[in-house]
């Protein structure tokens, strides 16, 4: 965690009353447990979170046979080329190492033959079947993120939402957290943050967030709103077409639309 930037998330982006999410409560027709899911704004897309592969590529074991296999003494030599300080030494959120390279979900569907997201469905832990195995994917590849978005896909992300917002950084936003990312605890009370997109990239080191990104964040005026739910691996984005349009085509984000969402 960036220290200063951890300090300036205190300061500038306070709690605020719990009813400020009432209106995301009646617009997605949900208790918010997970996030609040917004229906299009009147477009949509998701945000795709990042997955990494490692330069030797995916292997023959799993995570977690690899995993059990360092924690019973093994080293480098369980699998040639692949040294236990590459898998397991990174920082959730965090770039890897730099044996480690971006693994778009377009590449690995064309690889595997499985679709990004089988219609009907959302992009999840069921993703890349082909891929799963009872006990998890293979060690060589880092998977997307759960409920969570990584730091660079995060800033980016709120990089393009300046860039289409009236108000430019000054765009006054709300956060809120799902009491998921807090032990299932606070369940009255609400975990909402008051702040601007100025500010929007600090969030990810708040101290009293414990590295989560918000499960929703949207601008007080309501012309956008993002969710990342507990139980995702992508991060939906309601809003004008000119804001989609410009997630579907970044080259740093990977997003697509999914029809039975909107």
């Amino acid at each position: 965690m960036n220290e200063t930037s951890a300090a300036l998330a205190t300061t500038r982006w306070p709690l605020t009353a719990a009813g400020e999410a009432d209106w995301l409560r009646e617009l997605a027709d949900d208790d918010g447990l997970t996030g609040f899911m917004p229906p299009a704004l009147p477009d949509a897309a998701w945000v795709l979170h990042s997955m990494y592969e490692h330069e030797i590529g995916p292997t023959d074991m799993s995570y977690a046979a690899y995993q059990r296999a360092v924690l019973n003494g093994g080293g480098p030599e369980i699998i040639p080329g692949l040294d236990p300080a590459d898998v397991f030494s990174g920082t959730p959120g965090e770039p890897l190492g730099p044996r480690w390279r971006r693994l778009r979900w377009a590449e690995l569907s064309q690889r595997t033959g499985d679709p990004v997201a089988p219609e009907g469905q959302l992009p999840c832990h069921r993703s890349f079947p082909s891929l799963r195995e009872p006990s998890g994917w293979p060690v060589g590849i880092a998977g997307p993120s759960e409920g969570s978005l990584d730091r660079a896909d995060w800033n980016r992300l709120v990089d393009i939402l300046t860039e289409h917002s009236p108000q430019g950084t000054q765009t006054s936003c709300l956060a809120y957290y799902s009491p998921l990312l807090h032990g299932a605890e606070e369940f009255e009370n609400l975990h909402v943050r008051a702040g601007t997109l100025a500010d929007a990239k600090v969030l990810y080191d708040h101290p009293e967030e414990d590295g989560w990104t918000p499960s929703n964040l949207w601008a007080r005026d309501r012309t956008w709103v993002l969710c990342t739910d507990y139980d995702l691996r992508a991060t939906k984005v309601a809003g004008p077409a000119p804001l989609i349009e410009a997630l579907l085509n970044d080259t740093d984000i990977e997003a697509l639309r999914l029809p039975w969402t909107l």
